[in-house]
């Protein structure tokens, strides 16, 4: 009778994202990431059932009240419940950053790819373009657009998505650059696969990972972005809560009523450090050199 063949182990059978997905649960600093991520998501889809009380609403007979049982966070200068705010304008700053961040990746990665992977006269004048744009800082470009298209929170998203691109031009333009030498690819080539479709089906497939790492990071990067524009009264226009609008007038009331700020200040730093951890967490995990 013959030798029954032995069944390959499983890690050998696993896929590169399953194995990718085993490595990120054994960081304990991501799933702390990602537990706060979900929290806050939480927080945002059940605004209107969380939240005690109406976020607009004010009440003279509750201005900047200490926090106690009756408001858990305190109020504000106008006796709005800031708990209530906190949650909701917990909506403004992950929608900023999750389409922000969408914006980002419509736009950007296209160009990018386009670039590594035509090369010549194309990429020189993709690269030379997108040099211009990171000369200018970030945060400064991301205001000079808000500026000029008005106070919103939708300006303030395409924004930041702008001002955020030229980041993910680089970053798919060079790992195109790798990719595209790669011995899959030439074979692609070889057997008569037109450019298009070894860009879409063999290329870009084979750069996700880094970019996801960058988009984690860059929503926390937008979230930090909002909020400034806000402070500054190019983002969530009042009444609407936000948490860099929040702050702007928390300022006045530091001595008073430090609560105003010690909230939403709390808020975007737990936020924006969660994405930090997680974005940390997918870099190791989605490494090829992790075993």
């Amino acid at each position: 009778m013959a030798a029954a063949i032995p069944m390959p182990a499983q890690a050998a059978r696993a896929g590169p994202w399953r194995r990718a997905g085993r490595r990120l649960l054994k960081r304990k600093a991501a799933m702390v990431g990602l537990a706060v991520v979900l929290f806050f998501i939480v927080l945002a889809v059940f605004a209107p059932w969380l939240a005690p009380y109406d976020p607009v609403a004010t009440s003279w007979s509750a201005v900047r009240k200490a926090p106690s049982a009756a408001h858990w966070f305190g109020t504000d200068e106008l006796g709005r419940d800031v708990l209530s705010r906190v949650i909701w304008g917990t909506r403004a700053s992950l929608m900023a950053g999750v389409v922000s961040v969408g914006i980002t990746l419509l736009i950007g990665v296209p160009i990018g790819l386009a670039a590594g992977f035509l090369g010549g006269w194309v990429d020189a004048l993709i690269s030379r373009i997108t040099d211009a744009f990171l000369a200018c800082p970030f945060l400064i470009l991301a205001i000079a657009l808000a500026a000029f298209m008005g106070p919103s929170l939708t300006n303030a998203m395409i924004a930041i998505g702008v001002s955020a691109t030229p980041i993910f031009v680089r970053l798919t333009r060079g790992q195109v650059l790798s990719v595209k030498v790669e011995d899959y690819v030439e074979a692609a080539r070889a057997v008569g696969n037109p450019p298009w479709r070894i860009a879409l089906q063999h290329v870009l497939p084979n750069i996700t990972a880094p970019l996801i790492v960058q988009s984690t990071l860059a929503i926390a990067a937008a979230v930090i972005a909002e909020a400034s524009l806000s402070f500054l009264g190019l983002g969530q226009q009042p009444p609407a809560p936000s948490w860099g609008s929040m702050l702007n007038t928390a300022k006045n009331y530091m001595d008073n009523a430090p609560w105003m700020a010690i909230w939403p200040g709390l808020s975007i730093f737990g936020l924006v450090l969660a994405f930090n951890l997680l974005g940390d967490g997918l870099r190791d995990a989605l490494d090829p050199r992790q075993r």
